[in-house]
C-alpha cells in the first residue's frame, strides 16, 4: 500500500511538472505577441473614432448648407418683398400708408442683412470644419497605415504561433484532468500569485528555482523522495527535485517538437 501512495503522490508531481511546462510554454508563445493583441485593438478604436468623427463633420457641413440654402431664399422672399412693397408706395393715398409700407421695407431689409450676415458665419463654419476635416482625414490615414502594419505582425505572429497555442491549452486540460481538483486550483492560484506564473519549480543549487532562500538539506532529501508534496515557505510554490524535473523536462520536449 506505501509503495502504491509513493508512486501516487510521484505521478502527481510529474503530473503538476509537466502541466508547468505547458502552461510555461504557452506564456512564452503570448509573450512574443506581448502587447500587439492590445495595440491593435485601440488602433481599431481610434479609426473607428476618427471615421465617427469624419461622419459627424459632413453631417454639420450638410446641416450648415441646407442653412445657407435657407437664408437664401429668405434674401429672394425678402427682395421680391422689397419689390412688390416698392410699387405699392408708387400708389398709396395718405401719409399712413406710406409710412406701413416703408416700415415693411425698412424689415426686409433688415432680414436680408442678418440673412447675409449669417450666410457669412456659416461660410466661416465651413472653412473651419473644412479644415478640421482635412486634418481628421490625415490623422485617419496615419492611423489606418499605423494600424495595417500592426495588424499584420500579429498575423504573423499567429500563424506561427495560433496552431501549438491551442494544442498546448488542449494538453495542459487533458493534464489537468490526471491531476486532482484540489491540487489543480492550489497550482493555478500559486501560478497567480508569484513571478513568471512558475508555481512548480525545481531545486537549484540548493535553493528553491528563481529562489536565494536555501533550502535545508533535510528538506532536499525528502523532496527527492517525492512521498509528498512539498511547498517553498518563502514563495508558496512546489518543489520537484532536479532529476524529476531533468526527466520531464526531456519529455516535454519531445512532445512539443511534434506540436
Amino acid at each position: 500500500m506505501a509503495k502504491k501512495e509513493e508512486s501516487s503522490v510521484e505521478a502527481k508531481l510529474r503530473a503538476l511538472y509537466d502541466l508547468q511546462l505547458i502552461d510555461s510554454r504557452v506564456d512564452e508563445i503570448r509573450n512574443v505577441r506581448g502587447e500587439l493583441p492590445l495595440e491593435v485593438e485601440d488602433l481599431e478604436d481610434d479609426v473607428l473614432g476618427l471615421k465617427t468623427r469624419l461622419d459627424k463633420l459632413k453631417t454639420d457641413l450638410e446641416t450648415i448648407n441646407y442653412e445657407i440654402g435657407a437664408k437664401k431664399n429668405i434674401i429672394e422672399e425678402a427682395k421680391a418683398l422689397i419689390k412688390k412693397y416698392n410699387e405699392q408706395q408708387k400708389n398709396v393715398r395718405n401719409s399712413r400708408e406710406f409710412n406701413s409700407i416703408s416700415k415693411e421695407l425698412e424689415f426686409q431689409e433688415l432680414e436680408i442683412q442678418l440673412a447675409e450676415k449669417n450666410i457669412k458665419e456659416f461660410k466661416a463654419q465651413i472653412e473651419q470644419k473644412k479644415e478640421v476635416i482635412a486634418d481628421t482625414k490625415e490623422k485617419l490615414a496615419e492611423r489606418e497605415a499605423h494600424l495595417k502594419h500592426k495588424k499584420g505582425e500579429l498575423d504573423a505572429i499567429l500563424a506561427e504561433t495560433e496552431k501549438e497555442e491551442k494544442a498546448l491549452l488542449e494538453e495542459s486540460l487533458k493534464y489537468q484532468d490526471l491531476i486532482e481538483e484540489r491540487l489543480v486550483k492550489a497550482y493555478a492560484r500559486i501560478r497567480g500569485n508569484v513571478k513568471n506564473g512558475l508555481a512548480v519549480v525545481p531545486i537549484e543549487r540548493g535553493a528553491s528555482g528563481g529562489s536565494f532562500f536555501t533550502i535545508p538539506p533535510q528538506v532536499q532529501v525528502e523532496i527527492a523522495s517525492r512521498k509528498k508534496i512539498i511547498t517553498d515557505e518563502h514563495s508558496g510554490r512546489i518543489l520537484v527535485d532536479p532529476a524529476l524535473a531533468d526527466e520531464e523536462q526531456e519529455k516535454m520536449q519531445k512532445l512539443f517538437a511534434k506540436l
